[in-house]
């Protein structure tokens, strides 16, 4: 009897007592080794039937693992930032995040039409500088012209011209000549009133009456403000080149828009002194010198030097240099048909 029961209990099997079915691999597949991918893959063709009874232990054991992973990885993540940084780097990112989300199609459309706007816009600040050097031109041209005008080389020119009027009260055209030229030098320079007021003819007498030094420095006040507005007319003009300089034509059209604008200017300021050069002549002192002093004798230094004829040739003379240069200009910056193509372009 008993060999019959030795027997039976050698034939029972083994039961296995460790319940957990715990295994040493890994819980995930990024966490395993190459050696635990060949056993895993060797082991899963070997015992199919037993990774089948035991998937359910398995996955709760991963379940339980995963937990316990994230926490350690949450836990981490606070103490050291570079592991919470490689922790995200296996997050995958979400497919409905606002950035992947599209804008409706109202919007992407309107968005596309101000991007178009945008392009085919003109930029305002060449259009403003070609307006400006439209309406300055003529103004630059004009006062360029004065200053020619008012040097004893002119004075020279009309006091030895044939046909000029000689003074009826003595005064020869070397007498001209040098004292015409104490009043042009006044006009240009920084002395007070006793640059005129201290000459004296060669009788003794003043050369020049109260009357005419307080006129004289009028004018002076006069030429001084156009030479300085003419100075700050020629800085705009210099920066509008280098403004628009790396636009082609740009420059140049502007001044063939001034130089049109000076030509019609000149040529009405013109018909205006032929129509009636004393009320011409009397307006133009009425606007720059309202005080009214301007107004003296036949015999007088001021009329003596510089007669009514004196005038009407500064006039004649000033409108003729304006004239050609503005036709110049004109001629120069004529618009061709390359520079109409850069303006549509613009």
């Amino acid at each position: 009897m008993m060999d019959v029961t030795e027997d039976r209990h050698d034939l029972q099997p083994e039961v296995n007592m460790d319940e957990s079915q715990d295994t040493d691999e890994p819980a995930f597949d990024w966490m395993k080794t190459p050696q635990h991918r060949a056993g895993s893959s060797t082991a899963a063709a070997d015992q199919p039937d037993r990774l089948a009874d035991t998937s359910a232990p398995a996955e709760a054991t991963s379940r339980s693992d995963a937990a316990e992973h994230g926490s350690r990885e949450e836990r981490s993540s606070d103490e050291d930032p570079a592991s919470a940084e490689r922790a995200d780097a296996h997050l995958e990112p979400s497919p409905t995040t606002a950035l992947q989300m599209r804008p409706p199609e109202d919007e992407v459309r309107r968005r596309t039409a101000q991007r178009e706007a945008a392009a085919k816009a003109k930029p305002v600040a060449p259009r403003v500088l070609q307006v400006l050097m439209a309406i300055f031109l003529p103004f630059l041209l004009l006062i360029a012209a004065v200053r020619l005008v008012a040097t004893p080389a002119f004075l020279w020119l009309e006091y030895f011209r044939p046909g000029f009027p000689g003074d009826g009260y003595g005064f020869s055209v070397d007498d001209r000549l040098t004292y015409g030229s104490y009043a042009v030098d006044y006009l240009g320079n920084f002395a007070g009133r006793r640059y005129l007021g201290d000459l004296v003819q060669p009788s003794g007498s003043a050369l020049f009456t109260d009357a005419e030094v307080s006129h004289m420095a009028d004018v002076k006040n006069v030429v001084l403000l156009t030479y300085a507005a003419g100075l700050l007319l020629l800085v705009f003009f210099v920066v509008s080149y280098l403004v628009l300089r790396k636009r082609r034509g740009a420059f140049g059209r502007g001044l063939f828009a001034g130089s049109i604008v000076t030509f019609v200017l000149v040529v009405g300021l013109a018909v205006l002194a032929v129509l009636g050069w004393d009320r011409f002549f009397t307006d133009f002192h009425r606007i720059f010198f309202s005080q009214g002093n301007w107004t003296f004798q036949l015999s007088d230094t001021l009329i003596r030097l510089f007669p009514g004829q004196f005038w009407i040739d500064s006039a004649i003379v000033i409108g003729v240099l304006t004239l050609l240069v503005s036709s110049l200009i004109i001629i120069f910056a004529w618009p061709t048909k390359r520079s109409a193509e850069d303006l549509r372009q613009e």
